[in-house]
């Protein structure tokens, strides 16, 4: 099956081809209507082509199967076929078999409506399908090109202080029509784009009826109901997709005409409203806005984690592989896969908020580090258990790696003597987080130096330098397990 995300290749002009100056085709007979396309070029010299057709082609042929004395009945017959079968045009080829094309031939195609080219003897069918091959694969990549540019556009509106007016302004230039964001009881709260006229807007708004979840709860079966549905109403295209939040949100698009890749460009806008209508509207939404703003205004972390729906939390930290960054709808995407919409990005890092009672699986595309259960007052050292975690499993090429729960040599000695003698051990080197760093890296790696490198970003010349210079300062010989296993001790207590 084809990738729905990807955009199919888009046809060709008929008068894109004609316009190749290598080919020297010329229509005979037809319309000249710029609005004809081709989707393939197929040969045959079939008296009957049309088992052999799916429609939309260009079909080749140099009259072989023409029978000597072939009246206008003959030809008629055979252009009425092609018509029958969808053929988008006929390309005749002069030479060999004939030195003109036959006149009852292009009276045919004149009659049927039916556009005709003549194929001139120094161009080869194959040389007509390579041309057309050729223009497909350039309108392709002017296409992808295009919903590339149009995801980062609505990405970027969807970071805007008002996102949803913001996404459906730049849906409507991209699709070059209106974008509606119809409410759960039907009304209209956003729109934006040239109104299309009040039977097309009567019309979309009845196609949005269409895909909108139903019910007691406000919700039917996924298979009750389509989740998006098309008409064209006084010649415009109109589409409506149901969000995926549940609530009963539909966004509906109008344009006077539907390109290849207008279903995904609507599709990623459709996924962003999505997001952002049930960030908005949502019961956990308005909890999430107040725990925010209580924190602000000075309460205590452990205050405002009841509001975000449980008392024991795991940080997860995530790295895309790869080395693009993340972008705001990569790391909603990873959100929403690991069932939180407690979100941040961080330079190259997604760090993730998710309740204790929730399995934190594998993401395919993504190298994760899981901490601990934590309370809200110690949120910030399951942050750094995370990122330790992470830095272990990049160094490792682990998909996934969890901080083990079990109790700790930390745990049998009083915190107050524990942190005293970390920072007496560790003072040579605290003012240089490079330094602390690159030692805790290289430590719970077991002193490997490529792994370290790999954590860390930098060359392993670099890791070794450091560990000369933290053995230097630390006046210790670093060789010694002892002495690794006393380090290990104070750098889990930083």
């Amino acid at each position: 099956m084809p990738d729905p995300t990807v955009p199919p290749t888009p046809p060709v002009a008929l008068d894109a081809l004609l316009a190749r100056a290598d080919l020297g085709l010329r229509r005979i007979a037809g319309p000249a209507d710029p609005a004809v396309v081709v989707h393939w070029a197929h040969t045959s010299e079939m008296a009957d082509p049309y088992p052999y057709l799916l429609g939309g082609e260009l079909l080749l042929s140099a009259g072989v199967h023409i029978p000597d004395g072939a009246g206008a009945g003959y030809f008629d017959a055979y252009v009425s076929r092609i018509v029958a079968a969808g053929g988008a045009a006929l390309g005749f080829g002069v030479a060999p078999v004939h030195d003109t094309v036959p006149g009852a031939l292009v009276e045919a195609c004149e009659m049927h409506g039916l556009p005709l080219l003549e194929v001139p003897p120094r161009t080869t069918f194959s040389a007509v399908a390579r041309a057309l091959w050729q223009l497909m694969a350039q309108a392709r990549t002017a296409e992808l090109r295009r919903v590339t540019e149009a995801q980062q556009s609505l990405a970027t509106a969807a970071a805007r202080p008002d996102p949803v007016p913001a996404v459906l302004q730049q849906l409507a230039r991209r699709l070059g029509g209106r974008a509606v964001l119809y409410g759960p009881e039907g009304t209209e709260i956003a729109g934006a784009g040239p109104d299309p006229g009040a039977e097309a807007r009567t019309a979309l708004a009845k196609l949005a009826e269409v895909v909108r979840p139903s019910g007691p709860s406000g919700q039917e079966p996924s298979d009750a109901r389509p989740s998006s549905a098309s008409d064209t109403v006084a010649g415009v295209r109109l589409v409506a997709h149901a969000l995926g939040n549940g609530e009963g949100f539909v966004l509906g698009t109008a344009a006077p005409q539907r390109d290849a890749g207008d279903h995904t460009i609507a599709s990623v806008a459709a996924v962003l409203l999505s997001l952002l209508t049930g960030e908005r509207h949502g019961g956990s939404g308005a909890d999430r806005s107040s725990a925010l703003v209580r924190l602000l205004l000075g309460a205590a972390p452990a205050e405002v984690a009841p509001l975000l729906g449980g008392d024991r939390w795991r940080v997860v930290r995530g790295r895309p592989d790869g080395r693009a960054a993340p972008d705001p709808v990569a790391a909603s995407a990873l959100g929403a896969a690991l069932g939180s919409s407690l979100v941040d990005v961080t330079g190259e890092v997604v760090r993730v908020l998710v309740p204790d009672g929730r399995t934190v699986e594998r993401v395919p595309g993504w190298t994760l580090g899981v901490s601990a259960a934590a309370a809200p007052r110690d949120w910030p050292a399951a942050d750094a258990q995370a990122s330790r975690a992470l830095a272990r499993a990049r160094a490792t090429r682990t998909p996934l790696l969890r901080h083990g729960d079990r109790p700790a040599l930390t745990d049998l000695v009083p915190p107050h003597d524990a942190d005293a003698h970390a920072r007496a051990l560790l003072a040579p080197i605290e003012r240089s987080p490079a330094l602390v760093d690159t030692l805790r890296t290289w430590l719970s790696l077991h002193g490997s130096w490529d792994r370290t490198a790999v954590a860390l970003d930098v060359h392993r010349n670099t890791v070794r330098q450091r560990i000369a210079r933290c053995a230097a300062l630390l006046d210790t010989d670093l060789d010694d397990p002892d002495v690794r296993m006393e380090l290990w001790f104070a750098l889990r207590r930083t």
